[in-house]
């Protein structure tokens, strides 16, 4: 396990947070939630039929989970009557609201965590993530004061070390959710992001606004959307050492950095890095991990008044399990 995952899940195991997993039917989730009591992370609600649970896996020990089936739970008629009120507006009608519960449990979380029953949840390893987001957005929503919601990934540098990876990990957002955010929205995704690496990554961010440009080598719209960006940043952030529009080379590596961004605070040094959109952020994700060999633990949420994280339907169930531990911190934001 690398240095970095382990703090987080040291510190998450402090908390005592309770995370509910709605996907029972899979069982790298069962396999999470027993790795997660085991080892203290959290306490753990799996949502499913226990039988069924056990039946299709007969070598998890489940002995300190709580596993609750939404169809016969005593609460369940109290979190239609939540789901009623909360979208009656919306044409929920209370029919329609038992109904829903009856079939989509990330829901059934998603008003759990709405209740106070639970602190976290965990989704999305056999869900697309607009089933997993879109209770979140429709029961939980947004932060006060937090405009976006946005998905950044954990890059954890491997075992072996990266000569430029001075705090053994980056936050990369936003490199799952929104497709081409607007200035004002970048500016909120870094400030939501630099809370999130002092929270869950426990480094002090420098967080830097990636472009094809740095400090006007081009001139283009899409460099005037991040250099206006950075300047929102600094309006909504002033605490947080920040700078832009950079390249990737400049950010991240000293000696670019220097030559390319002379005195910026945060140039070769950056371990924040806000990407101009979706393509830029998940594309150099998937070149991290794949050829830097980083070990990618997300998407992960920001942004939300409570804590709800997506997974990868690719995902392993050590994934799964960093996601328990990240979610717990969180709650802690």
């Amino acid at each position: 396990m690398s240095k970095v995952l382990n703090e987080i899940k040291q510190r998450a195991s402090l908390l005592g947070k309770h995370i509910v997993l709605p996907e029972g039917e899979d069982k790298r989730v069962v396999e999470a939630a027993s790795v997660s009591v085991k080892e203290g992370i959290a306490k753990i609600t799996l949502l499913g039929n226990r039988e069924e649970i056990v039946r299709e896996n007969p070598d998890v020990d489940l002995s300190g989970v709580t596993v609750i089936d939404p169809l016969t739970y005593e609460k369940t008629e109290e979190y239609a009557d939540l789901l009623y009120e909360l979208r009656k507006a919306k044409g929920m009608t209370p029919e329609l609201a038992r109904e829903t519960l009856k079939k989509d449990y990330t829901m059934y979380g998603a008003l759990m965590l709405k209740a106070g029953d639970v602190d976290g949840m965990v989704s999305g390893a056999c869900h697309s993530t607009a089933n997993t987001l879109r209770p979140g957005l429709q029961v939980i929503k947004t932060a006060p004061g937090t405009p976006i919601v946005s998905a950044y990934f954990l890059m954890i540098a491997p075992e072996c070390g990266n000569r430029y990876c001075e705090d053994g990990c980056y936050i990369y957002a936003d490199s799952g959710l929104n497709q081409n955010p607007t200035s004002e929205e970048l500016a909120f995704i870094a400030r939501s992001s630099a809370q999130s690496a002092k929270a869950i990554a426990g480094i002090e961010p420098r967080v830097a606004f990636i472009s094809h440009s740095t400090k006007g080598s081009a001139k283009h719209a899409d460099v005037d959307k991040v250099t206006a960006a950075v300047a929102k940043f600094h309006e909504i952030c002033p605490e947080v050492v920040a700078d832009g529009e950079l390249q990737f080379d400049a950010a991240i590596v000293p000696e670019v950095g220097a030559s390319k961004a002379p005195g910026s605070p945060v140039a070769g040094h950056a371990n924040v890095l806000i990407f101009p959109d979706l393509d830029a952020g998940n594309t150099n994700y998937k070149n991290t991990e794949r050829l830097g060999g980083f070990q990618a633990v997300g998407p992960l949420c920001q942004g939300l008044a409570k804590p709800i994280n997506d997974l990868s339907r690719g995902c392993h169930m050590e994934d799964i399990v960093a996601a328990v531990a990240i979610t717990a911190l969180q709650t802690q934001i």
